[in-house]
């Protein structure tokens, strides 16, 4: 690919990106499949009541920006109570980093495709399991999992040049990958709820309910 023209370069990248955003729509899939599995709710109403978190995820590309929507949307539109809200998804925001660590993976194996190397399968293995303690660590901020990706690729043998390959459409699957993410912290939050008796019938609050009336 490093010596290909042009359009075959930017072809290859939109097979890339293509795949990390299949990759991550079945995340999403199997969030509300899960979801419905265990709290009997139905996958699309999850997914509306979310939503608004989803969509400052995807415009912030940072779950710790979008903690207090995500937050409000779960303890007030999803029922899930104050006290499993409050410990889980601040944790989540913080290592529950799922569509990172699946777009890690996918950009390791693109890279050394695009270099010519061939990955055995214990390479790939390899990969799967440090993209996932990487993602971890990663900071919940934009651009982290660019950084944390250096990690993949050394463990791999991978040369970290071939970063400057995927640079250029690194943002808008940053932006997507913190949609799961932020999704994957509500799908946990709600299945925890429902393990501990927790999970109750929404109740949305006005801006004054804590004002004496």
């Amino acid at each position: 690919v490093t010596s290909s023209s042009d359009p075959d370069l930017l072809l290859a990248l939109l097979k890339y990106a293509g795949v990390v955003v299949l990759g991550l729509a079945l995340m999403i899939v199997f969030y509300s499949i899960v979801v419905a599995l265990v709290t009997k709710k139905n996958p699309f109403w999850f997914l509306k009541e979310i939503s608004p978190a989803q969509l400052l995820a995807f415009s912030t590309s940072s779950s710790a920006a979008t903690l207090p929507v995500t937050m409000e949307r779960v303890e007030e539109h999803l029922g899930v109570d104050e006290e499993v809200t409050s410990f889980v998804l601040p944790i989540g925001a913080t290592i529950n980093m799922d569509g990172t660590s699946l777009y890690q993976a996918i950009a390791a194996v693109f890279i050394a495709q695009a270099f010519g190397m061939e990955l055995s399968l214990s390479a790939q293995l390899g990969i799967i399991v440090t993209a996932t303690l990487a993602s971890i660590g990663s900071a919940a901020v934009p651009g982290a999992g660019m950084v944390m990706l250096v990690i993949v690729l050394a463990q791999a043998g991978i040369p970290e040049a071939g970063l400057a390959l995927i640079f250029a459409v690194d943002r808008p699957l940053d932006m997507c990958r913190t949609v799961i993410n932020v999704s994957g912290d509500a799908s946990v939050s709600m299945m925890v709820a429902k393990s501990v008796d927790k999970l109750h019938e929404p109740k949305v609050k006005n801006w004054d309910d804590n004002y004496k009336k």
